[in-house]
């Protein structure tokens, strides 16, 4: 099936599905079924091949990526200073808790949600290094709670396919010890069943699906896809929304920049007990970074959305952010701090829970 076809079906859902297979199996003389489904408009985000950001300004090219890294390589950097400590979870209190509401950071993107009787983790990444190639970005801080620790993973959510947040040796021990769904942007259950992971949600932005209680939405995020200079936007990026019946809500960001189009998501979906949002990784570029928000913007986003518990995340794990480890958590607590929003501030070591 044609890539643009298997999105399109992909985002409507099966009345469109049984409509694409009933013209396709009785085309009429007026027109080839196929061209008829052709001409149903495109979402916003689709293009022809792959997807791209809704905001206009947004511009992110290779070429951009590789002069900021050129620029960057020839400026001496500041002292980073030491990691971040993690602290001790065994996993114990994890593995017994059956019904309350918690948030443990693992590191990076990395949290296990726990939420009505479910575990679900974001992003996971449970490798030594971040990228293709053993010798890739190293991490610098363990993950906060051991893999053998867990407790049994019900679900898993992937924003985008990039290799700090899909991380395939850790996918597949998880496919392989815990069995758990998948839920995943367009073009990534395609790509995961390739490598054996055949428990896959796929959903566009603004799609939802029920599991066992709890409803997933995929979001909007303004980033990027690719695991090479050939597949670059070829499969889709998103944040995502958990929800329980009673009226709990989590936000996980992914990675995104800043743009005032993701209010629309606290609009439709929030407010949110937990938004959880990246603070570094904007180094890169000496003003707005397209991709990743800096920790006043990661504050305005908290606040476009509705939340009542920030959860900052993205950093102080691998090598590849390059500010001082302790410049995002200072900035986003100066910047929380002037809005006098400080003690909604959840600064997580990796490893530490907290209630929601």
């Amino acid at each position: 099936m044609p890539y643009w076809l298997s999105s399109r079906l992909t985002r409507r859902g099966g009345l469109v599905l049984l409509l694409a297979s009933s013209l396709l199996a009785a085309p009429t003389a007026d027109a080839p079924a196929e061209a008829r489904v052709r001409e149903l408009p495109l979402p916003s985000h689709h293009l022809a091949h792959g997807f791209r950001n809704l905001d206009p300004s947004y511009d992110y090219t290779l070429l951009g990526r590789t002069w900021s890294l050129l620029r960057r390589s020839v400026h001496r950097e500041a002292p980073r200073g030491a990691p971040p400590a993690p602290v001790a979870n065994d996993g114990v209190a994890l593995r017994a808790n059956g019904t309350h509401p918690t948030v443990t950071w693992i590191g990076h993107a990395t949290l296990l949600v726990q939420l009505d009787g479910l575990n679900i983790l974001t992003d996971p990444n449970w490798s030594d290094h971040a990228g293709p190639l053993p010798f890739g970005t190293r991490r610098l801080v363990p993950p906060g709670v051991r893999f053998k620790d867990l407790p049994h993973i019900d679900a898993v959510i992937i924003s985008h396919d990039h290799y700090d947040h899909l991380d395939l040796p850790t996918v597949e021990r998880l496919a392989r010890e815990h069995h758990p769904t998948f839920f995943v942007p367009l073009g990534l259950r395609d790509w995961l069943a390739e490598r054996g992971i055949h428990d896959v949600v796929e959903l566009d932005w603004w799609d939802s699906q029920t599991f066992r209680g709890l409803r997933f939405t995929a979001t909007p995020a303004q980033h990027g896809s690719g695991r090479g200079l050939l597949d670059q936007n070829l499969r889709l990026w998103c944040s995502w929304v958990i929800a329980d019946a009673r009226g709990k809500r989590l936000f996980f960001a992914g990675d995104t920049g800043y743009t005032p189009r993701l209010t629309e998501i606290g609009r439709r979906l929030g407010p949110f007990d937990v938004a959880a949002i990246p603070i570094g990784g904007y180094s890169a570029f000496a003003g707005q970074h397209p991709n990743h928000v800096n920790p006043e913007e990661a504050m305005q986003l908290f606040d476009d959305l509705g939340g009542r518990i920030f959860v900052p995340m993205h950093w102080g794990t691998f090598a590849l952010n390059r500010e001082p480890f302790r410049e995002p958590p200072d900035r986003l607590l100066a910047e929380a701090l002037r809005r006098g929003e400080e003690e909604r501030i959840a600064l997580l070591s990796q490893g530490q829970s907290i209630s929601w």
